[in-house]
Formats: structure tokens, sequence, C-alpha cells
């Protein structure tokens, strides 16, 4: 029997130029089943092949070299069945080297796995799709998958092929549009990106990996073999105890005070104004925060991107940690650490756009694939940004399985989702003619809707207790209420008006708040219609709207009188507690990405520091007392004493518990704000029992760098009916302060 070469020109030919779509069917073995057995490989750096047994190491076949790019083939003797083998190549100046051939070896997907994509519902597609170390037929490596269904090749290049494309193209698995190839001998740090031959058959920039796990400093754009991160944590206790207190719905009950952290401007090293690292970070920050009474840390966008001045809200790898600070085992650390500590970690979470950076997934395989073609619902006009197609059951994958994988990958304990409402609105920052209305005519992403509401579900029935946030700044109803009441099914929504109302009250001079008066009380009318997280963000203090103290009206000792003033209203204030880093010490400058916080302000006894021992009181004393976070998000635990005095500008409130809350100290907690720079001795307040009620907090204090007018340790309780109540406290009010007072237990 004559034993002829099989492989046709027009296929090699196809293979040198790069263009082939099914490398799989042209090179590695062919034949067998009583068929001449051939293999085929192209490696244009080589200029000897031979086909090894890999059994005994014998040599079987020299191959030939039939195309001149480095195209060699050749027929295996006289075998007719398939065996394992590898190849040595010796290239044009170098000594011989031997190794597995890339075709040679099966699939990287399974059938559950195809399946489970092609559907849209493989919610741990992050263990499948990127780069993973892998075991095949006894050989260690890594697979490699990627979604690009409408591509003609993908090829994967990076130092290992010197960056050729034509060297390894993957394989289709149709079914589901993915690309797969497995690199024997390959190992976790090396570098790499896709190369793609787009729908129209252009060669396309080198992109990332979608499911990229690590990924170079920016402005390098290349990903780096990682595979899931196998993690060595401690916080196991920490973990069990959330997942109860979600079940025994207690979480709601809990207190929470975030203090939100851009990670790369906390603080710099005056070495070179360096980063701080993730577990640098580990040792001065969470330190910090703890000692600061704050609960949680909320740490802006870490998944990696590519333009600092993004501060991370323009992510490129929704799975990679930004290698800025470290790998993604140092932010693990970073996260055990602060739960070692008992902080809970919240990260910002964009799901709503992403850039348009070439590397990025924008006309990934040549085709609108993440993102709407039609740039009325595909580009977000504000930010020159690409829009999620949230009605592609691949994308909805892709963003579902990213959300699961920081919570279960790297216990997340929240995901705070940026720009809510720039996805429910198709109209979002547009002008008439520039969207396009859904089916019934209205201006409601119903896809958008649809995705979040999945990916609630999700997180609540599986995340073990982790929660979500949204940033969403209008009047959609419901938006933390269950899915199966009709809401999104957020845990908490960030109260947007509250914000803005009183930012603007305290920014007026005090003569004038008489006639604004109702931009303190507006906030109670709806205080309960979602379960608000008040939030004074970074997003308050850049762009020239100026710091947090700058805001204050008044000269310096009424600006920082002002904001702690303000910082009392708001804790006392129904509502979970949210402040960005610089704002607990009254830092003057507007803040800066690029430099650390002005850390040096803060000297023993000035009224930074005091501001700053205030804020640490506040979150100390929210966490000591259940009336002050228990019930955040129900009417019976708030009650006006007096919302009147408008002429005073003095709000008087309570907040409290009582034994059907299953608390160990029923109480109430009575809160007094005087916004006017007048103090006021003998000021009446109606409170609902006698006894000695304790000042516990009081903004004026002189230990806050107050003028320490008020009522010492605290006072009786007259037995005196005001405001309808049965007893009274003739209070003495700080000009520009608020009052905690308690009644001591008897």
């Amino acid at each position: 029997m004559t034993r002829t070469l099989t492989v046709e020109r027009p296929a090699i030919d196809s293979i040198v130029r790069g263009d082939h779509g099914d490398p799989f069917a042209v090179l590695g073995m062919h034949g067998g089943g009583g068929k001449p057995v051939e293999v085929r490989a192209f490696l244009p750096w080589a200029k000897e092949v031979t086909v090894i047994d890999a059994a005994d190491g014998t040599e079987v076949t020299p191959l030939e070299q039939i195309h001149d790019a480095g195209f060699f083939a050749g027929v295996c003797g006289a075998r007719t069945d398939r065996f394992r083998y590898r190849l040595r190549a010796t290239p044009q100046d170098g000594a011989p080297v031997e190794f597995h051939d890339v075709y040679s070896f099966g699939y990287v997907l399974g059938e559950l796995d195809v399946h489970l994509l092609a559907e849209g519902n493989h919610l741990r597609a992050f263990e499948k799709l990127g780069a993973h170390p892998t075991e095949m037929d006894g050989v260690k490596g890594i697979s490699f998958a990627v979604w690009a269904p409408n591509a003609k090749r993908v090829s994967l290049v990076g130092p290992f092929n010197n960056w050729d494309g034509r060297v390894n193209p993957m394989r289709l698995r149709q079914e589901c549009g993915t690309w797969e190839i497995f690199m024997p001998g390959m190992t976790v740090g090396e570098l790499y990106k896709f190369e793609i031959l787009g729908a129209h058959g252009h060669l396309l920039p080198l992109k990332l990996d979608p499911y990229a796990f690590y990924c170079e400093h920016p402005p390098a754009t290349s990903s780096i073999v990682h595979g899931t991160p196998q993690l060595e944590w401690t916080d196991h206790d920490w973990i069990a105890e959330r997942e109860r207190k979600l079940k025994d719905n207690q979480t709601l009950h809990e207190p929470m005070s975030i203090y939100e952290v851009h990670l790369g401007s906390w603080k710099r090293h005056e070495d070179g104004n360096r980063y701080y690292s993730y577990r640098e970070l580990a040792e001065t920050l969470v330190p910090y925060v703890r000692d600061m009474g704050y609960t949680h840390i909320e740490v802006l966008p870490v998944h990696e991107f590519p333009f600092d001045g993004s501060w991370g809200y323009q992510p490129i790898g929704l799975f990679a940690p930004t290698s800025r600070f470290g790998n993604p085992r140092d932010f693990a650390y970073f996260v055990d650490v602060c739960h070692r500590e008992g902080i809970g970690v919240i990260i910002d979470w964009v799901p709503g756009h992403f850039p348009t950076d070439a590397h990025g997934l924008g006309f990934f395989d040549g085709t609108h694939l993440y993102e709407h073609a039609d740039p009325r619902q595909g580009m977000h006009m504000d930010w020159d940004t690409l829009i999620y197609n949230y009605g592609r059951r691949e994308v909805q994958n892709f963003l579902l399985a990213n959300a699961m994988f920081w919570i279960e990958y790297f216990h997340i304990d929240g995901l705070r989702v940026d720009a809510v409402a720039s996805m429910l609105y198709l109209d979002y920052s547009r002008e008439e003619g520039q969207w396009i209305p859904n089916q019934y005519g209205g201006n409601e992403n119903l896809d958008a809707i649809a995705f979040l509401r999945r990916m609630n579900e999700l997180i609540y029935a599986e995340g073990r207790g982790a929660v979500t946030l949204a940033e969403e700044s209008t009047a959609w109803p419901m938006v933390s209420r269950p899915v199966y009441l009709g809401g999104l099914g957020f845990g908490y929504k960030w109260n947007m008006g509250w914000m803005h109302d009183t930012l603007q009250y305290f920014n007026k001079d005090p003569i004038h708040r008489r006639y604004h008066h109702n931009q303190l009380t507006f906030g109670l009318l709806y205080a309960f219609n979602e379960n608000f997280v008040l939030p004074l963000s970074h997003d308050e203090v850049v762009h020239g709207k100026g710091s947090m103290i700058g805001k204050m009206t008044g000269d310096e000792w009424q600006k920082f009188a002002n904001l702690r003033a303000y910082y009392g209203f708001m804790y006392g204030h129904p509502g979970k507690k949210l402040l960005f880093m610089g704002g607990e010490f009254g830092q003057w400058a507007e803040w800066n990405h690029d430099k650390g916080l002005d850390w040096h302000l803060i000297e023993d006894g000035n009224k930074h520091a005091g501001l700053q021992r205030l804020v640490r009181d506040l979150n100390h004393t929210i966490k000591a007392l259940p009336a002050l976070h228990h019930r955040d998000f129900e009417w019976q635990g708030f009650e006006w004493v007096d919302a009147s005095d408008v002429d005073n500008s003095i709000f008087s409130f309570l907040r409290k518990v009582g034994p059907e809350d299953e608390v160990d100290d029923p109480q109430w907690v009575l809160v007094v704000s005087n916004l006017t720079p007048l103090a006021h001795e003998g000021y009446r307040i109606g409170v609902p029992c006698g006894g000695f009620w304790r000042q516990r907090i009081n903004t004026d204090a002189a230990i806050y760098g107050g003028s320490d007018c008020g009522n010492g340790e605290g006072l009786e309780a007259d037995a005196v009916e005001h405001h309808g109540r049965p007893y009274s406290l003739n209070l003495t009010l700080p000009p520009l302060g608020t009052l905690f007072l308690t009644p001591e237990r008897s």
C-alpha cells in the first residue's frame, strides 16, 4: 500500500496565511483505525521536525517541510493506529527542543459546559473560560477558552509564540461559539492575548482575555496566566456568621457605617509617590478603619482598568483585581485581614458600561458582541463608553458569573452597583430622537431590569449572606424590595435625594436656613420607602464641588461646627451611613486621585483631629446603641419630637427600639440639632420617660474642637408635659451643634 500524505494544498496555504477556521482538522495526528497515520505541524521557527513516540522516546519519522513558511508533515511508517507522540524540532539556530504537540489534545470544554454556555446559564463560567492550569492525558499545561462566535479565526498569542497568530489557532465549539485550546507545558505567569480574525475577515487589535484573572500593570495591556485563585482563608467563622444573619433576617438590623476608599490615594509613599500595595493597606488602612469604628470598607472599583483618571469606573478586566496594588493573592489577603478585624468589604461593581479601548470588549469578534450595535442603545454619550446588551443571554451570563466570582473567590461582602439609573432608563441622558422605546413604547430598559432582578436573586440565594447596594438617583420604586414583590431585589439603595438636600442646606448661611427648613425634614417623608444608605461619597468632593469642609458656610470656626453638626444629624437620622475618605478629618482640598490624603492636617488638639475623633465616637455610638441602627428602615423606629421650630432652625427627634425588637437594651435616643450659631439655654424638649438622660454625643464638645457648650454628663427629666409627652428636658443647645441623649436604665 502506497503511503502518501492526505493533506491538501489549499488547507496548508490557509494555515500558513492564518485564516483557517478549523486548525484541528489540519494539524496534529490524522488517520488511524486501519488507515495510515500522519502528523502535521506548523512551526515557522523550525528547520527540522521529528515525531517521537511518547511511550518509549523512540524516533518514529522525520517530517517533511512541505511549505517553506514552516509547514511540516509526514506518514508514520507502517502505523495504522494512533499513538501518543511528541515533536522534536530544531530551530533555525539553536539546539533541538522536544515538546507535546498542541494539536494532539482533545476538547477543553465538556458537553455540559457547552450546553450551559449555549443557553447562557453557566454561572460558573469563570471555571472554564479564561486561562486555567490543567492536566490532560497526564500532561500539565494551561487550557484557554474564549467566547467569540462570529470570528473566522481566534489564536492564542504571546511571547511563547513570538505573538504570531498563525502558530496557535484555536478550535471552535460551534454549539456555544467558544474557541478553546490546551497548551501543554505552559505555566502560570506567562503573558497572552487573543488574536482574532473578525467576522468580515479583518484582523482586529489584540484582545485582552475577558475572563483574565490577572493583567499587566497599565498602560501594558496583556493578560497574565493565573487561573482561578486558590487561596488560603481564615475567615470561615465570618462567612458563616454573615450567612446566619441573612437567614435569620438580621442583616438589615445590623449597624452599617461605611468608609469609602480609593485605594490608590488613601495614602502614598513619600518615596516617588508610590502606591501602597494590598498587603501594605492591610497593615495600615485596616487598623485605621477598625479604630475609627467603621463596620465596612467600600473600595472604588478594583477590577482592572486602563485609565487612572476613571478611578476604576471604566473597567476592562472584570475578573482581575487591578495589578496596580499587587496580585490576586495579595488582594485576597487584604480581604481576609479585613474580616479578621471585623470589617466587611464592599466593592464598587460596574455592570453598566465598559470603555472603548481597542484591547477590550468592544467589537470583540468583529461584531457588536457584548454591546448593542445601535449607538442609541449601545453608547453612553456622557462617558464615551459602551453599554452591555442585557438582552443577550451570553452577556447576562458573563456579568452574573462575574458577580458570583467576586463573592465566592474573594469573599466580598457586598457589591455596590454603579450607575443603576443609567441601566434602567433607555433615555438616560439622551435627547428626543437619541433613544429607542421598549416594545411597549416606554423608556424602561426591560432587559436591564430583568438582569438586575436575576442578579439580586442569585446573590441573595447563593452568596452566603453577601448583599447588594444600588447607586440609583431617581424615584424608581422598590429598588430595595424583593423581586417576588415586584422590586429590583437590592438590599440597599443610596439616598441621593437626602444627600443633595442636606448639602444644600448646610451650604446656606444660617440666617437663611429658616426658609429651607424642609430640606432637612423632607427626607423623612420617604425615608422608609427603601432601605437607604446616606451617602457622602467621592462624587461630592471632585470636579469643582469642593471638599466636605469646604461646602460648609461661614468662617473657619463655623465651617467645622457646621460639619460636626451635620455628621451628628446624619448619624442620628434613619439609614445606614457612608463617608468618603478625608471627610472624617475635614480635608480642605478636593480629592485628587493622583496623591494621598492630607494627613499632615491632623495634629493633636486641632480642629481636624477633633472632627476625626467625633466621627470615631459617632461610629462607635451607633454600634453601641441599637436604637440608632436596629430600625433604620422602619417608621416604628422614628418619631419627630419637634420638626416645626423653623425660626430657630432646631430639629429634634427620637430613635427607638423596644422589647418587640428582641434587643438586649430597649431604649430611646433623643437627637437634637441646633443649626444656627446661637446657643439656647433652657430649651425645653418633650421626652417619653423620666429619670436621668445622659448626654452621649455633643458635637460642640471641646474634645471635638467645639466651644464645650452643652449639658455636661446629662440632666434629670422634669415631670413637665411638653410636645405631647409626659416628661421634658430643659436643655442647653450648643451653637451649630447636635446632641444625642439617652435615658439611664434604673
